[in-house]
C-alpha cells in the first residue's frame, strides 16, 4: 500500500511538473512570436525581396497543452507587383504542443525536452484552392517543427503527391521527404531531402504534345551566415535522369546530373573562395549518343565588403525596377535592365582581384575528349591612376593575365559531328563522310587564320595574355594586332592599309594550308 502511495505520489508530482513547465514553454512561445515572425521577414526580405510579401501572426489562442495561430503571407501595402494581388494571402494553420515534452513529439518517440512542437498545414482559400484539387483535397504539405529551448529548430517537411489531369495537360508528382535544421538565429540552415518523381503534360505554342519527366532529385546542404551578412556554405545536387519528348517521340534524355557548388571564407577572413562542379554522365539526342559532359569553375580571392556592396546595390536596383510597371510587362526590357543593374555594379566584384580558373570544361564520347582550360586573373580598374591611352592600357585595368588552352582531338570531333548529321536525317556512312568534311574544313580556317594549329591529330589553340602581350599558339605579338587579325577589311584610301585593285577585282586570299589526311 505504502509503495502505491509512493508511485502515485511520483506520477502526480510528474503531472504537476509537466503541466507547469507546459503552461510556462506556452507563455514563452507567446512572448517570442513576435520577435520569430519580425526575424523571418527580415530574412524575406534579404533573400527575395522582389515578392514583396511579408508575414504576419493572426488568431492566437493558447490553451494548456497546446495553442493555435495562424501564420498569413500577404502583399505588402503600397508595394506594387508584389508575388500575391491586393487582397489575397496564404495562410498556414499552426497546431503547437507545448514542452517540455510536446505530445506530438512523443509520438515520435523523441523523449528529449523542447519547448514546442509545431504542427503546420496549408488553408484551403482562393489562392491556394488548385493545390488542393491536385491534393485529393489534403494540404500539399505538412510540417512538424521541434523548437528547442535555445531557440534551434528541426523541421521535417512533407510534401504529399499531387495529380491532376486536364484535356491539355496532366501533373504527377510522387512526393517528397525534406529536413531543415536552423540554430536560434537561423544564422546555419540545413537542408536535406528527395523526391522520387515527376512529369508533367502539356501542349505548346506549336499544339504539340510536350513531356517532361524526372526521376530520383536528391539535395542535401548546409549554409551559414558570415560576419559580412552574406551565406557560404556546401550544396550537393544530383538528378539521376530528366527526358523530354514532343508528340511521344523521346527527343533527349539527360542521364547522371550532379552539381557540386561549395563556398568559404578565405584564410584572411576577407576573401570568400567558392567552387563548382557540374558533371553529366550521358547526353542522348533523338536515341542518338551525344557524350557526356563536367564543368569545374573556381572563383577566388573575392573581397566580401565587396561582395556585400554589390549584393546590395544589384538587389536594390533589381526591386526598384519590380515598382515600375512599364519595365515590368516588358520582358525584354526587364531584361535589359537587370543586365545593366548587373554591369553597373560588376566593378565592385574586382576590388579584391579575383581569380577565375575552369579546369576543365569538357565533353566526351567513345572517340576522344575536348576540353577548354581557362586561368583569369583580375585586377581592381579603381586602382588605375591615369586615364587609359589604348586598347591595351583598357584592358590592363582590369586584367593582370590570362592562360587558355582548347584541344579537339579530330576522331572525338567527327564522331560527335556524325552524330548531328545522323539528326539531320544524313544515314550510316554519308553522315560519317559529312562529318569528316565539316571537321576537316574547320581545321583548314582555324589554320587559315592561324587560331589553330594541327598536333597530333588534335586541334588545338592556345592564348595568353599579359601586360599588353598576346601568345597566340606560341606567337607573340601586340594586343592591337591580335585585334586586327579579326578586325573588317579597310575601306580604300584608308593610311597604312592596301587598297582594293583598281580593277574592281577581289584580292586573291592567303591559301589555306594543307589539311594533313587521316
Amino acid at each position: 500500500m505504502k509503495k502505491t502511495l509512493v508511485a502515485a505520489g511520483v506520477i502526480i508530482a510528474l503531472g504537476v511538473i509537466w503541466t507547469g513547465g507546459a503552461w510556462y514553454t506556452g507563455k514563452q512561445l507567446e512572448s517570442r512570436l513576435d520577435e520569430m515572425v519580425s526575424r523571418a521577414n527580415s530574412e524575406l526580405k534579404r533573400t527575395a525581396p522582389e515578392t514583396n510579401v511579408e508575414l504576419v501572426a493572426q488568431n492566437y489562442q493558447r490553451g494548456l497543452f497546446s495553442s493555435q495561430l495562424d501564420l498569413v503571407v500577404k502583399p505588402i501595402d503600397g508595394q506594387p507587383n508584389a508575388w500575391l494581388k491586393p487582397g489575397q494571402t496564404v495562410v498556414l494553420n499552426e497546431k503547437v504542443d507545448h514542452g517540455p515534452f510536446p505530445l506530438a513529439q512523443l509520438k515520435h518517440f523523441n523523449l528529449l525536452p523542447a519547448m514546442a512542437s509545431v504542427h503546420t498545414t496549408l488553408a484551403n482559400n482562393e489562392v491556394t484552392k488548385p493545390l488542393f484539387d491536385i491534393a485529393k483535397g489534403e494540404s500539399a504539405f505538412v510540417a512538424d517543427t521541434r523548437i528547442a529551448y535555445d531557440g534551434a529548430t528541426r523541421t521535417d517537411l512533407t510534401l504529399r503527391p499531387l495529380n491532376s489531369e486536364q484535356p491539355n495537360a496532366k501533373v504527377a508528382f510522387s512526393g517528397g521527404d525534406f529536413r531543415i535544421d536552423a540554430d536560434k538565429d537561423g544564422n546555419t540552415v540545413s537542408v536535406n531531402g528527395e523526391i522520387e518523381s515527376a512529369l508533367v503534360d502539356a501542349v505548346n505554342e506549336y499544339g504539340q504534345k510536350v513531356q517532361l519527366s524526372m526521376n530520383k532529385f536528391k539535395s542535401e546542404g548546409k549554409t551559414e551566415l558570415t560576419s559580412f551578412d552574406e551565406r557560404i556554405g556546401n550544396q550537393k545536387t544530383t538528378l539521376d535522369k530528366l527526358a523530354v519528348s514532343i508528340e511521344n517521340k523521346e527527343m533527349a534524355v539527360l542521364e547522371g546530373m550532379e552539381l557540386n557548388a561549395k563556398s568559404d571564407v578565405g584564410k584572411d577572413k576577407k576573401t570568400i573562395d567558392s567552387q563548382i562542379d557540374y558533371t553529366l554522365n550521358s547526353l542522348k539526342v533523338q536515341n542518338q549518343d551525344m557524350g557526356s559532359g563536367k564543368l569545374t569553375l573556381k572563383i577566388g580571392q573575392i573581397d566580401a565588403k565587396a561582395w556585400r556592396q554589390f549584393s546590395q546595390q544589384y538587389n536594390g536596383q533589381v526591386q526598384a525596377l519590380m515598382a515600375q510597371p512599364e519595365v515590368v510587362k516588358d520582358p525584354q526590357l526587364y531584361q535589359q535592365k537587370v543586365t545593366e543593374a548587373f554591369i553597373g555594379a560588376f566593378p565592385l566584384l574586382l576590388k579584391g582581384e579575383p581569380v577565375v580558373t575552369i579546369a576543365p570544361l569538357s565533353w566526351k564520347n567513345g572517340k576522344g575528349e575536348t576540353a577548354f582550360n581557362l586561368s583569369l586573373f583580375l585586377k581592381d580598374p579603381a586602382t588605375a591612376t591615369a586615364a587609359p591611352q589604348s586598347v591595351a592600357d583598357q584592358l590592363d585595368r582590369s586584367v593582370k593575365s590570362l592562360d587558355s588552352k582548347l584541344t579537339i582531338p579530330v576522331d572525338m570531333a567527327t564522331e560527335f559531328m556524325t552524330q548531328v548529321a545522323k539528326l539531320e536525317g544524313y544515314q550510316g556512312d554519308q553522315a560519317e563522310k559529312l562529318a569528316q568534311q565539316q571537321v576537316k574544313g574547320l581545321a583548314a580556317m582555324g589554320q587559315m587564320f592561324r587560331i589553330t594549329t594541327m598536333d597530333n591529330n588534335t586541334i588545338t589553340t592556345s592564348l595568353q595574355y599579359a601586360n599588353g602581350q598576346v601568345t597566340l599558339n606560341g606567337q607573340k605579338m601586340p594586343l592591337e594586332e591580335f585585334i586586327g587579325m579579326f578586325a573588317m577589311p579597310a575601306l580604300p584610301g584608308v593610311p597604312g592599309q592596301p587598297a582594293v585593285p583598281p580593277t574592281g577585282e577581289p584580292a586573291t586570299p592567303p591559301a589555306a594550308p594543307a589539311v594533313p589526311q587521316q
